[in-house]
């Protein structure tokens, strides 16, 4: 079974190209930074792995359209190697991670503030909950994307 889950931080924004001839296909490249999780000495400094993906059709103009370098995202996909002769006539081999799912990792406000040395293309304004009616109603999302639950309704949930 190939079969690879990564969680990552975007180096930069992805490379986003389109096939040639009628029915022009897009493919987007990107590079993911991710964490370790133990630390060698041998590893001089270096806490990460930087990891080549490759996305296909639907997939790419997803990633053309909301992704951009510091976003925290899930992909889950396959490994696959390949090799090509470059100008100088070595023989250069390459993985990359053939790309089959991505979603973002995180909100769009955690991702502004965690990736504050990137450009963000968006800001969501913050969320005022109003205030408390006689009885509580489902609240709307608030900035993070998560519905707000109001106070009181504890014993209401069917669950502990």
């Amino acid at each position: 079974m190939n079969k690879v889950i990564l969680m990552g931080r975007l180096t930069r924004d992805p490379d986003i190209r389109y096939s040639a001839g009628e029915n022009s296909t897009a493919v987007a490249r990107y590079t993911l930074a991710v964490d370790r999780r133990f630390r060698r000495d041998s590893d001089q400094g270096q806490s990460a792995d930087f990891i080549s993906c490759v996305a296909f059709g639907r997939s790419a103009e997803f990633a053309e359209k909301y992704f951009h370098q510091g976003i925290k995202i899930i992909v889950t996909g396959r490994i696959q190697t390949g090799s090509y002769t470059n100008r100088e006539g070595n023989k250069v081999y390459t993985t990359d991670v053939v790309v089959e799912d991505q979603e973002f990792a995180e909100s769009r406000n955690a991702s502004a503030e965690n990736s504050a040395g990137f450009q963000t293309s968006y800001q969501q304004p913050s969320y005022q909950q109003p205030a408390a009616a006689s009885a509580p109603s489902p609240a709307p999302a608030s900035a993070d994307g998560f519905m707000n639950i109001p106070d009181g309704i504890d014993e209401e949930l069917p669950f502990n």
